[in-house]
């Protein structure tokens, strides 16, 4: 149930991530082409070829605008992104090679693919990509010096102006590591209830109206289930709150044992629960209730000699079967739960529409 929640949530949060990553993407290439034609027109070495290194800033621009604009993959991947970054290779290898080749001043350009790659693409993506930017700066460094490049001299020479890049690749990719590991531990904590573990109201609403969306486009039921833990307070009261919170903790790992790994546990307040089950009919939620509820009647705990114990409250809404309109669900197991606490606790009880209009217990 939880992995099932956490995996949903990562999709979106690795699809927000990509968007941005996207974007970043995008500015990087404009800056290192803006970055060549302020060269180009501010030479401190002289070009060799300025024909072709106008051919290749039009192309490079050509190459940015289709795959980057023209939804040439209309969504964002991170194979989108490594072949933008082969692409700025290539790109800065060529420049290179019109402007003094391991003697360039544009030889910098490269750190902007590793500091991209390092905080889009991660550790071994990063590590690929140096290793083919060596490739090509060894091919520069052999056409720039074809008799001497392994020379102790030389290489030594090209080595120490190489070492930058390896430098700046373990420590970026190193950063953007622990950025990441941060970003998604604070996502996870933002969404989960301290106590039980479980998800959150906020996290569980996000949920239920991505639930709603989908079955309102597809015709499919679903089921909401609210769980009340009865007398929580006197618990509180006689043997102190340190006793309710391991209540609290007790009902919720007893729900989590008597529920399906597809249905969504969420704490929703103090001593309610609720739980979202997907494409499942009141019938069958009803039979998950009574479990639940069965489950935590025959459940308790020594706290300090005292064998502490309680039962729950339930109530079950589902749509279309007993709520015409998706987005009422929850109101109305919520209904339904105030119905099983006003008729004696410790009971299910089904939403239908005389909940509303009838006051009598059944």
């Amino acid at each position: 149930m939880q992995q099932v929640a956490n995996h949903q949530d990562s999709l979106v949060y690795d699809k927000e991530e990509l968007k941005g990553f996207a974007r970043s993407m995008a500015e990087l290439q404009w800056l290192l082409l803006i970055l060549v034609i302020l060269y180009f027109f501010i030479p401190t070495r002289p070009i060799t070829n300025s024909d072709s290194l106008i051919i290749t800033m039009v192309s490079y621009f050509a190459f940015v605008i289709v795959f980057r604009y023209l939804n040439f993959q209309a969504r964002d991947s991170h194979w989108k992104l490594a072949v933008e970054t082969w692409a700025m290779i290539a790109f800065i290898s060529t420049v290179l090679s019109y402007t003094g080749l391991v003697e360039s001043p544009l030889l910098n350009l490269y750190l902007l693919v590793i500091i991209a790659c390092a905080i889009t693409l991660g550790k071994i993506m990063t590590l690929l990509e140096v290793m083919l930017i060596a490739c090509c700066y060894l091919y520069m460094a052999y056409r720039s010096y074809p008799d001497s490049l392994f020379v102790p001299e030389t290489f030594t020479m090209l080595m120490a102006k190489f070492s930058p890049f390896l430098l700046v690749a373990y420590v970026t990719s190193m950063l953007a590591s622990d950025i990441l590991y941060a970003k998604r531990r604070i996502t996870l904590l933002s969404k989960t209830d301290d106590l039980t573990g479980l998800l959150n109201m906020r996290a569980f609403n996000n949920l239920l109206e991505r639930e709603i969306a989908r079955v309102t486009r597809h015709a499919q039921p679903f089921t909401v289930i609210m769980v009340d833990v009865d007398d929580l307070k006197s618990v509180n009261d006689r043997f102190g709150h340190t006793a309710g919170s391991r209540l609290i903790k007790t009902v919720a790992q007893s729900i989590n044992e008597s529920i399906r790994n597809t249905d969504i546990l969420a704490r929703y307040g103090g001593d309610e629960f609720v739980i979202l089950m997907t494409h499942t009919s009141t019938e069958h939620a009803r039979t998950a209730a009574e479990r639940i509820r069965a489950a935590i009647q025959n459940t308790s705990f020594d706290m300090k000699g005292n064998r502490i114990s309680t039962t729950v409250s339930v109530g079950i809404a589902s749509f279309p079967e007993s709520v015409e309109t998706a987005a009422e669900v929850l109101d109305k197991a919520d209904i339904a739960l105030y119905r099983s606490k006003q008729c004696g606790r410790d009971r299910v009880t089904y939403y239908d529409r005389r909940l509303e209009t009838v006051s009598a217990c059944a």
